[in-house]
C-alpha cells in the first residue's frame, strides 16, 4: 500500500489536535493529564477514523468497545497497510518509554497525514501494582479511558484466568474421579495462573485435608501473562483455531508416558466458551482521539510479548500503517516476535523502530543510577554497545531501523547530538522524539523518518532458524546470534525433556526463551553488551496448544513477587471515587 503523505491528505486529510484548555502541564502525574481529556465517543470515532458501522462493534461503556467477531472476519482478506514493529533497547530503571513512543508514534504519524493506528498489549495488574505501574503509555502520549486499560480493562485476562483455572480444577477432578486415564499425578505439568505479583504461591500443595479433598499433589501458581492461554489468544487466527490450540495443550503425563491434553480431559469446549468475547479485540483511543487496538499481554521476558494476531491483522486491513510494540528489549521481543508470532501468522514486519534513551544508555555505560542526571557524553558513547547490539541483531533479521531517541527532561544537548552522531556511525537514520512531552508534535520529524523508510523496497525478512532444526539448537542459536553467548548450558532434566518433546513431534516448533530483560545475558546486572557468557537452561515448558517451546533460564520467575513499597501502597481512591496514584 501506497504511503506517500500526498495521496493520503486527499483522502483522509491530517488529523487536526487541539491542546484541551487546563491541560496538565508536562511532568504531571499521567492520571492527571489522561483525566484532563475528554474522550471521544467510540462508536462515533469508529466510524469516522476506520471506516466501521457501529454495527461492527460491541461498546463497552461509552468509550471503549470490542471489534466484533464478524468483523474481524470480513476483513481478513481485506488489502493490508504496512506493519511498522517498535521495539528498544535492553530496559533499565531510568526508563525506555516504548509503550510512550508507540503511542506517540501513531499520533505523529496521524498529524502527518496518514491513517494510522496502534497496537498494543493489555497491562498486566501484577505490574500495575507492583513495580513497573500501568502500561498505558505517558506524559502527552497515553491511551485513555486510562483506568479502564490499566484496571480489568474489558475481562479479557479475566476470562483467560478463569479458563486457565478451569483446566486445572477439571484435571485435579478426573484424579479424583477414578483417573480413567491413569495420570501420574507426579507428572502433572498444568499449574494454576492468577494476575497478581504472589510469590508465596509459586510452588503449592493442593489435595490436603483428607480424601474428600482431591489427590495431593506439588503444583504452583504462574502469572496470567504466562499462562499459555494468554498466548493461544494472542496467536489464535478465530474460533475454531482457539478451541482447536486450547485442546492440544499438554497438562500432564500417564504412567506409561502418553501426553494428556486438555482435550482429552474434555475441556477444550467449556475454556473456548469462557474465551469466546476475550478473543475480539478492543478499541480505544489516544489523548489525540487516534484510534488503538489494546489485546492480550503476555510478557516478553517470561512468554512471547506481542499483542493478539486478531488485533494485528484488523487493524492493518483499516489502515495505511499500523504501529506495534513488541516486549522488553529486541533482543527478547523483537525475537519472539519474528520467530513465533510472524512464523505462526504469515505477517511480516515492513519496518521497525528502535526505541532508546540517554539515560539508558548512560547505565549501560556504567552510570548508577543516582547520578544519571549529570551530563556524561563520554558514558552514552560507552553505552551505545547495547544499542549497536540490538541493531545488529535487527539487522540479521533483514529490518533496517529507525532510531527513536525519547527526549527526556534533562538530557543536554550534546548528549543527545552524540547518540545521533553514533547512529550516523551505524549508518542509522536516528530522530529525537518528545512525545512525552509535546505529544503527536513532537513526533512529526521521527514519522517522517518512518514514512520515508516505508516508501522505499519492503525488507527481506530472515528468521533465525529453520523449523527443522533441533530444539536444543534453536536455543543455542538465539543464544549465540542474539545474546552474544559462546553457548547454553542445559540442565539434566531440560535435556531429557527436549528430547522427549521432539519423539513426541513437537521439534518443529519455535522456542520462547524466558531470561531477565534487564541484560543480552541471564545475569540482570550485566549490562551494556556482554559477550562470552553462558546462558543456563534450567527447565523447559512445552506449550502444545500455543505452539512454542518455553526455555526458563538463569533466575528469572514466572511468579513475580511484589517489590518492597509496591505501587499498590500508593493507590487508592479519593473523596469523590476517583482513583488516584496509578501511575
Amino acid at each position: 500500500m501506497d504511503v506517500s503523505l500526498q495521496e493520503t491528505e486527499t483522502a483522509h486529510g491530517p488529523v487536526p489536535h487541539t491542546e484541551p484548555a487546563g491541560m496538565p502541564p508536562p511532568g504531571a502525574p499521567d492520571i492527571e493529564i489522561a483525566r484532563a481529556v475528554k474522550p471521544r465517543r467510540i462508536l462515533a470515532l469508529a466510524e469516522e477514523r476506520l471506516g466501521l458501522s457501529p454495527d461492527a462493534l460491541v461498546p463497552y461503556g461509552h468509550y471503549k468497545a470490542k471489534v466484533s467477531l464478524e468483523q474481524v472476519a470480513a476483513l481478513r482478506d481485506a488489502p493490508r497497510g504496512k506493519l511498522v514493529l517498535v521495539t528498544a533497547t535492553n530496559p533499565t530503571p531510568a526508563g525506555e518509554g516504548k509503550t510512550t513512543t508507540s503511542v506517540g508514534l501513531n499520533d505523529g504519524l496521524n498529524r502527518i497525514g496518514l491513517r494510522s493506528t496502534v497496537c498494543l498489549r493489555e497491562p498486566s495488574l501484577g505490574p500495575c501494582f507492583g513495580m513497573k505501574g500501568g502500561a498505558a503509555g505517558g506524559g502527552r502520549a497515553q491511551i485513555i479511558p486510562m483506568e479502564d486499560i490499566n484496571l480489568h480493562f474489558n475481562g479479557d485476562f479475566h476470562a483467560i484466568t478463569t479458563a486457565h483455572n478451569l483446566l486445572a480444577a477439571m484435571l485435579d477432578n478426573h484424579l479424583h474421579w477414578g483417573n480413567k486415564l491413569d495420570i501420574d499425578p507426579r507428572q502433572c505439568f498444568w499449574r494454576r495462573a492468577m494476575d497478581m505479583n504472589d510469590r508465596s504461591l509459586r510452588n503449592i500443595i493442593v489435595g490436603a485435608g483428607g480424601t474428600a479433598n482431591g489427590v495431593p499433589r506439588e503444583t504452583g501458581f504462574d502469572i496470567t501473562a504466562a499462562s499459555e492461554i494468554m498466548a493461544i489468544l494472542c496467536l489464535a487466527d478465530d474460533l475454531a483455531d482457539l478451541q482447536w490450540r486450547l485442546g492440544n495443550i499438554v497438562v500432564a503425563q500417564s504412567r506409561h508416558g502418553v501426553q494428556i491434553t486438555a482435550r482429552d480431559l474434555g475441556a477444550d469446549g467449556a475454556m473456548a466458551a469462557l474465551l469466546r468475547d476475550a478473543l475480539a479485540p478492543n478499541l480505544v483511543q489516544s489523548l489525540e482521539h487516534n484510534p488503538a487496538f489494546v489485546h492480550g499481554g503476555p510478557f516478553g521476558n517470561i512468554a512471547h510479548g506481542c499483542n493478539s494476531v486478531t488485533a494485528t491483522r484488523t487493524a492493518l486491513a483499516l489502515n495505511d500503517v499500523v504501529v506495534t510494540e513488541a516486549g522488553f528489549g529486541a533482543d527478547l521481543g523483537a525475537e519472539k516476535f519474528l520467530d513465533i508470532k510472524c512464523r505462526h501468522s504469515g505477517l511480516r514486519p515492513d519496518g521497525a523502530v528502535l526505541v532508546s534513551t540517554v539515560k539508558s544508555l548512560k547505565m549501560h555505560g556504567g552510570v548508577p543510577k543516582k547520578d544519571l542526571d549529570n551530563p556524561d557524553a563520554d558514558a552514552v558513547r560507552r553505552g551505545a554497545d547495547n544499542l549497536a547490539r540490538h541493531v545488529a541483531n535487527l539487522r540479521r533479521f533483514g529490518l533496517e531501523p529507525v532510531v527513536a531517541v525519547n527526549r527526556h527532561p534533562g538530557d543536554t544537548e550534546a548528549e543527545l547530538d552524540t547518540v545521533l552522531a553514533l547512529c550516523a556511525e551505524l549508518g542509522l537514520r536516528a530522530v529525537t522524539a518528545d512525545h512525552w512531552a509535546r505529544g503527536g508534535e513532537g513526533t512529526e520529524a521521527l514519522a517522517e523518518a518512518v514514512q520515508e523508510a516505508l516508501a522505499g523496497p519492503p525488507p527481506e525478512i530472515q528468521l533465525l532458524y529453520e523449523d527443522a532444526m533441533p530444539l536444543a539448537q534453536k536455543l543455542r542459536t538465539v543464544a549465540t546470534s542474539i545474546y552474544g553467548a559462546d553457548d547454553i548450558a542445559l540442565s539434566v532434566p531440560s535435556a531429557r525433556s527436549l528430547k522427549l518433546y521432539e519423539a513426541q513431534g513437537y521439534g518443529h516448533l519455535p522456542v520462547c526463551i524466558a531470561k531477565t530483560q534487564y541484560s543480552f545475558s541471564s545475569d540482570p546486572n550485566a549490562l551494556g553488551a556482554p559477550t562470552g557468557h553462558t546462558l543456563p537452561v534450567r527447565e523447559v515448558r512445552l506449550s502444545g496448544g500455543a505452539g512454542f517451546v518455553v526455555a526458563v533460564c538463569g533466575d528469572v520467575m514466572m511468579m513475580p513477587g511484589l517489590p518492597r513499597g509496591a505501587a499498590a501502597e500508593r493507590i487508592g481512591l479519593d473523596s469523590a471515587g476517583w482513583i488516584t496514584g496509578l501511575a
